[in-house]
């Protein structure tokens, strides 16, 4: 879909550090991190929620209260005439969110705040009534692991995926393994400078608590990848190229950003200029055959954008297996240094919902310390799907 006239105001897009699986914030609902978190980057940016029109909250693992989980959202933040749609896409979710925000400032609905937020730590064990079953007993299922481990409609797991697109491509586990300490090469130039680039779109977790305040103000969980040890690591399965390094680990986190139309967000810019929001794009390949969809997502969305893949300047990936960049690159014909000059999921993890809105957050930075540019965010999701977004960095 292509936009004519929606933008977010430079340094109005926004993500926590990710948390590892069962780590700092395994114990914080992701609605309350979403408060805490968003709270804290409107205050940073000198934006009352009584200015948001509308909210958009993306968010793909159930937690207490989700059932009111936008409106909620919302009111806690001082919005409190100010509702919205949840968004759930796997890891899509950050552009379906942005999406529905665009549209929605299209249509003249206003500014749309998009908070995207997820905790896979503690995920939910559901219960299902299955009154006909012998004794009543109930379906159960663990929402995160059960999912994470089969498609109900592929029947195969996503490591399954990884590994069957690695095996058309022919990509070898020295491939696999030079493009992880790749991506962790580029994820520590982020750091240099007491993590200077980071800070430039990073909002720090302050959650007051009975027992003190929980802070986090950088990632956690991240381990590094060096090509000599990674190379000494046992296949995720049999015969498999890819190993614990080369697929991206489960987190908790949130992002956000607030969308509006080029001239309120030239207004609110102060002058440092506005990311356009040129079109999105959204594709689904064959069965079991996920980390090739971000290339017909990305297709889609230039095309839209009316922009060749030659004219963009940055491009960030979602890639929960080092193979989505491979693909990508043996499909484009961009090569894997390119991309992800900061880092990517599959350095600082993957909490689903807000995954990709801190890949955009990047992507918008380093166009911003270029003087500006075309931008590229694309990454698969579950269901062999694929979501892309193209933006331009400008005055």
């Amino acid at each position: 879909m292509r936009y004519d006239d929606v933008a977010i105001p430079l340094g109005h897009l926004w993500s926590s550090p990710f948390a590892r699986w069962q780590g700092s914030l395994a114990e914080v609902s992701s609605l309350d991190l979403a408060v805490a978190v968003t709270g804290r980057a409107l205050a940073d940016r000198d934006v009352s929620a009584e200015q948001v029109d509308g909210l958009v909250l993306g968010v793909t693992v159930p937690q207490p209260e989700l059932f009111y989980g936008a409106t909620t959202v919302a009111a806690r933040l001082g919005a409190t005439g100010v509702t919205g749609p949840m968004i759930a896409q796997a890891c899509a979710t950050s552009v379906a969110a942005l999406h529905a925000a665009a549209a929605a400032v299209q249509a003249g609905a206003g500014m749309q705040l998009v908070v995207a937020t997820d905790r896979t730590s503690n995920s939910p064990t559901l219960s299902y009534p299955a009154p006909s079953r012998q004794g009543g007993a109930p379906t159960v299922e663990h929402w995160v692991l059960d999912n994470f481990a089969r498609d109900p409609w592929a029947e195969g797991s996503m490591i399954a995926a990884g590994e069957a697109v690695a095996e058309e491509l022919g990509c070898t586990r020295k491939e696999v393994d030079a493009l992880a300490a790749l991506r962790w090469e580029q994820y520590t130039a982020g750091l240099a400078g007491d993590r200077a680039f980071q800070r430039r779109y990073m909002v720090p977790v302050e959650i007051p608590g009975r027992r003190g305040t929980l802070s986090l103000d950088s990632d956690e969980g991240v381990r590094p990848m060096e090509l000599d040890t990674i190379a000494k690591l046992p296949p995720a399965a049999p015969g498999a190229v890819h190993t614990f390094a080369s697929q991206t680990h489960p987190a908790d986190g949130c992002a956000g950003a607030l969308v509006t139309t080029t001239d309120r967000a030239r207004e609110m810019s102060g002058g440092e200029g506005i990311v356009r929001l040129l079109s999105t794009g959204f594709a689904r390949v064959a069965k079991s055959r996920m980390p090739r969809a971000p290339v017909p997502a990305a297709r889609a969305a230039l095309e839209a954008a009316d922009v060749g893949i030659a004219a963009v300047d940055a491009i960030t990936t979602h890639n929960p297996f080092a193979v989505n960049d491979l693909y990508f690159a043996a499909e484009t014909g961009v090569a894997v240094e390119r991309m992800n000059a900061y880092g990517c999921s599959l350095v600082f993890g993957h909490p689903q919902g807000p995954t990709g809105l801190r890949s955009i957050a990047e992507l918008v930075e380093e166009l911003r310390m270029r003087g500006g540019g075309i931008g590229l965010f694309t990454g698969c999701a579950a269901g062999d799907t694929g979501a892309a977004i193209v933006v331009e960095v400008t005055k």
